[in-house]
């Protein structure tokens, strides 16, 4: 054995050390928006069998915190890259005659699933100059979707069901957090710097703020949105 055996030996004895974080923080805290009104009540239609025997169509409840985005508006080169990617494709679906979710955060680059859970044929399109498209009429169980490359606010409507709205914001980046029911958010790890967030909502005032992210630690940013 080598004199360099035994020192080896002991290297490969001593116990792992995590290596703590290093270079990043979070900005997170509490979203503050007004009290949404009662979500309303529906009701079935009396002729079974038909289209026509759907409840009424779903009224969704404006305000909701859940319905804002809240991003970064610019990153360094090289830190979208190494942000984590979404755990799984957007989808905005078309159930109860409406959209579901009503509203969408997607990075640019990225794509959004469009399926239809109604019993009835609907559409899915926008005219928003940042995606104009038009998927045409199909009917349940089909899905088609959409890329996404130019950031910006998508209107999506159904030319069928004139009441039907949903909401795709494209960000510039993965740097982006959902807020939760209590309007908790955390946004991902930034490396540390000064930063523009942008607290998007499709009911309430948009929300911009200037933010530092130290050499260490996270940073407790809360927000409040008004109509």
């Amino acid at each position: 054995m080598t004199r360099r055996a035994p020192l080896i030996l002991l290297l490969l004895l001593l116990p792992a050390v995590s290596v703590p974080r290093a270079g990043a923080g979070v900005i997170h805290g509490q979203m503050q928006v007004p009290e949404p009104p009662p979500a309303p009540q529906r009701t079935a239609q009396p002729y079974a069998g038909g289209a026509s025997s759907m409840a009424q169509p779903r009224v969704p409840v404006r305000g909701s915190p859940q319905d804002a985005v809240i991003y970064i508006e610019s990153i360094p080169t090289g830190v979208d890259s190494v942000l984590p990617e979404p755990s799984g494709r957007p989808r905005l679906a078309q159930q109860d005659q409406s959209f579901v979710p009503r509203v969408v955060a997607v990075p640019s680059g990225g794509a959004v699933d469009f399926p239809n859970l109604d019993p009835i044929y609907h559409n899915v399109f926008s005219v928003s100059p940042a995606k104009r498209f038009d998927l045409g009429r199909y009917g349940r169980g089909k899905s088609k979707s959409v890329t996404f490359r130019k950031p910006g606010l998508v209107n999506v409507y159904c030319d069928i069901h004139s009441n039907m709205e949903g909401f795709i914001l494209v960000v510039p980046n993965r740097a982006l957090a959902r807020p939760d029911a209590a309007g908790r958010y955390a946004l991902p790890d930034l490396p540390p710097g000064r930063y523009t967030l942008v607290a998007w909502h499709p009911d309430l005032a948009t929300v911009r703020r200037e933010v530092t992210v130290p050499e260490s630690g996270d940073v407790v940013l809360d927000l409040s949105l008004a109509p």
